[in-house]
């Protein structure tokens, strides 16, 4: 479809573009009542363009701008992931002191922005198109890391992330170009079809396919190229850092999904198989082995609780490169499965960061002593948050990692299943202490910890899914289904 054409099926993505313009025009000509104003226009907004990509949906399979992207049920559904991990990240934004009155038009208009990127790059089927997404979605992360300008903290995690980014966006540059030589063409279809007519020498595609998979691994913290994400997610403002734990991650998924899938894959969700030689999927299988291990591991030693999440997040992407290298429906059904519910408890868990350092200006985990006492709602809410992460019953968690563990078993990987088991129990280990100290550590200052209401009405509104996908989850696999049911495979 011709660029004009393509317009009218693209309006979300205009919509956020519009609503991001009207925050910048909104700042500077409103003068008092500055947070709630920008807040009320930011969600009003977000919820056009939530209605706006159900109006689209009813169009199946549909090549925009000349094939550049592509829009489809899998494109779709993490359009409606990235809209809605912005109304919460807006929600969780409103009352913290983190997000200065001044700086609260800027912060949500580059929050518009990564959301605008995430859902271009999970709709890329164009090289080029994918990399400029990409960069759509890391360089207002960086800004929005070192929003705080006179906080240390925050600017060395800006300037980590830039350096780091940095890194990692030309690496993949390269590799796209090693490709684009290979192949002479920039769609993925098209790449699909040369390498598998005339498979370039192995030793050539797996370089290629290394240097690409730097930045998409950047992308979602997996091991080795996680080192941004600890003091990342400790110096910036904890809902950035909320924010950053979901939504790039999940377009990550995204781009990592389509990319290998459509270029380096062949067949369908029923019977998939590699060409070109290169065995991407054992690649990210150890990756995968190795992130868990390594997040799992670091995060027991932590003590600041930004830090433990940090790591936590990082062992997560390795569960989810699980559910990516088995080269299956059901594989890919878990992995949007668990990120739809990593969604809610990830957020929960940061929410109540975010609401104990706003009443005590703290974030050590032992600070959350008594919690259980102090701020019983919270302490209560954490808990079955953590459960979830963990992925004990009956929380969501525990559905989405037996989805990607019957992945595992169907597949025969085995090896990868059993490393996931032990990692799940040695996760339990450092989140129960942060259980152990909010319900078994006595304080002598017993001192009862204020939440706002804002944030509890948030908390139980988290909860409801992160226990509801534990024990009903037949819709939302349905949609899951749906999501990959029209995936345009070659």
């Amino acid at each position: 479809m011709d660029n004009f054409g393509s317009v009218r099926f693209f309006y979300p993505e205009l919509i956020l573009a519009a609503l991001a313009l009207l925050i910048v025009l909104v700042d500077l000509a409103v003068r008092r009542g500055k947070r709630a104003i920008l807040t009320a226009v930011a969600l009003i907004g977000l919820g056009i363009a939530f209605w706006s990509i159900l109006d689209i949906s009813r169009f199946r399979e549909l090549n925009l701008f000349s094939g550049m992207i592509a829009l489809d049920p899998f494109a779709l559904f993490f359009k409606f992931f990235a809209v809605l991990v912005a109304i919460l990240t807006v929600l969780f934004s409103y009352p913290t002191w983190e997000i200065a009155e001044k700086r609260m038009g800027e912060y949500l208009s580059l929050l518009l922005v990564v959301v605008i990127g995430i859902a271009i790059l999970a709709a890329s089927v164009n090289l080029l198109m994918m990399y400029l997404a990409f960069e759509m979605v890391s360089v207002p992360c960086y800004i929005l890391c070192g929003l705080r300008k006179r906080d240390l903290r925050s600017n060395e995690a800006a300037l980590k992330y830039v350096i780091y980014g940095a890194f990692s966006s030309g690496m993949m540059l390269y590799g796209l170009s090693l490709i684009y030589g290979f192949t002479g063409t920039l769609d993925f279809y098209e790449i699909a079809r040369v390498i598998e007519a005339s498979p370039p020498y192995p030793l050539a595609l797996f370089v290629a396919g290394l240097l690409v998979l730097v930045g998409f691994g950047y992308k979602i913290a997996a091991v080795p190229f996680h080192f941004w994400s600890p003091d990342v997610y400790e110096g910036a403002p904890t809902p950035v850092t909320a924010f950053l734990s979901v939504g790039p991650k999940a377009a990550g998924f995204a781009v990592i999904i389509r990319f290998f899938y459509v270029t380096l894959a062949r067949g369908d969700l029923a019977a998939l198989s590699v060409t070109g030689g290169f065995d991407w999927p054992l690649l990210l299988a150890v990756i995968s082995a190795v992130t868990m291990t390594l997040g799992n591991l670091t995060a027991i030693v932590q003590k600041n609780i930004k830090r433990l999440l940090a790591y936590s997040g990082i062992a997560h992407a390795g569960y989810l490169l699980m559910g990516v290298v088995v080269l299956s429906g059901d594989g890919l059904r878990a992995v949007l499965f668990y990120l739809t519910v990593y969604l809610f408890m990830n957020l929960g868990a940061f929410l109540v960061v975010i609401a104990i350092a706003e009443a005590t200006k703290k974030e050590e985990i032992d600070d959350y002593a008594g919690l259980g006492y102090r701020a019983p709602f919270a302490a209560v809410a954490m808990t079955v948050f953590l459960f979830a992460l963990t992925g004990l019953p009956p929380t969501g968690g525990f559905v989405g990692k037996f989805y990607l563990f019957a992945a595992l078993i169907k597949e025969e990987v085995y090896w990868l299943a059993v490393v996931g088991i032990l990692n799940s129990v040695i996760s339990l280990f450092y989140y129960a202490r942060i259980i152990k100290s909010m319900y078994l550590t006595r304080v002598e200052d017993g001192v009862p910890i204020g939440i706002s209401p804002i944030y509890s009405v948030l908390l139980g509104l988290l909860i409801v899914p992160t226990i509801l996908f534990g024990l009903y989850w037949t819709p939302l696999v349905g949609f899951i289904h749906d999501s990959l049911r029209f995936y345009p495979f070659p």
